[in-house]
């Protein structure tokens, strides 16, 4: 089993502790929080035991878990990787591309391996149908959350949208061409609703809206391709593909056929995978845990989510430009 520890023992913190005490792939060792007097409650609540000193805890461990806020992320991870250890660290990467790109090299340098906590990517509606999104030419993507004072210390794009981004990235292959974007502040001195229009040089355009002041909680993701439309539900953790083929001669009663303006008939029918139910950050813990034992590349690189800040950060600059 991986010596794991954790650094932050707030809200996401604390489930982080939870899994990993829980996992048979890690063998918690203990966390570490800045704020002392939170540190002492989580410690005394739940039993995990408690650092007073962040060297002490990384000397300790194989994998160090960074869930700390993301103004802190740099120097945290940095100190993780040169110390040889492991890194799983949550998203945002970093606050800023250039930090990102320092700990990639810093990572490469130290022969240690980094996962990033971009989570929707092991959301089992997602992987239910990331497989059969081939070549989309157009995505929609509504990223919609009730008012919470947690992440406000960054932009809705950094917070929220950012989830969808790193979705994007990873089933369009081509690079970013061009970015539109606007963005309004209500309540935060950031951003707290943003849209973003993203076109791709192969022709693909994603157009993503994430607000944190709404009055309901949505998260989802349409994907159109020639022939196809795929739908995800990241909240309700469901999807839809609905396919066309060419028509048949004789379709039965209850086929649905579209014919268009040069005769051409095709077929309507649907094509759902299962969805098989998961906890997606235990998940993304363990795969980790399988990319260190096994020498493998994670499934979110730290090269794919320094890109994914990049292009965040690139929306954020648009912004009412």
């Amino acid at each position: 089993m991986l010596k794991a520890g954790v650094l932050g023992a707030g809200h996401l913190g604390k489930i982080h502790l939870k899994l990993l005490q829980q996992s048979e792939e890690y063998e918690l060792v203990g966390f570490y929080d800045a704020n002392i007097e939170n540190a002492e409650i989580v410690a005394s609540k739940f039993g995990y035991k408690m650092f007073e000193n962040l060297d002490e805890l990384i000397a300790e461990c194989d994998m160090i878990d960074v869930v700390t806020p993301t103004l802190s992320h740099f120097e945290v991870a940095k100190k993780v990787i040169t110390a040889g250890k492991h890194l799983f660290i949550e998203k945002p990467i970093t606050n800023t591309y250039k930090e990102a790109t320092e700990l990639i090299e810093l990572a490469s340098k130290h022969r240690v391996k980094g996962q990033v906590g971009h989570v929707e990517r092991f959301n089992p509606a997602f992987q239910a149908v990331s497989n059969r999104i081939e070549n989309p030419m157009f995505i929609e993507a509504h990223r919609l959350a009730e008012f919470n004072p947690r992440g406000t210390d960054v932009p809705v794009v950094l917070d929220l949208m950012i989830h969808d981004i790193d979705a994007v990235l990873s089933v369009v292959q081509s690079k970013v061409k061009k970015i539109n974007a606007s963005g309004v502040s209500v309540i935060s001195e950031t951003p707290d609703i943003a849209n973003a229009r993203i076109e791709f040089e192969n022709g693909c355009v994603a157009n993503l809206t994430a607000s944190r002041i709404s009055m309901k909680n949505m998260r989802k993701s349409r994907f159109f391709q020639r022939d196809a439309y795929i739908s995800v539900d990241f909240l309700e953790k469901k999807c839809e593909v609905v396919k066309m083929k060419d028509a048949p001669e004789n379709p039965d009663d209850f086929a649905m056929i579209l014919q268009n303006a040069e005769g051409i008939r095709k077929q309507i029918y649907f094509d759902n995978p299962e969805v098989s139910p998961n906890n997606a950050i235990l998940q993304e813990l363990e795969s980790f845990a399988d990319a260190i034992r096994n020498d493998k590349e994670p499934v979110v690189t730290m090269e794919q989510a320094a890109e994914a800040l990049r292009v965040a950060n690139l929306v954020i600059e648009n912004f009412n430009v």
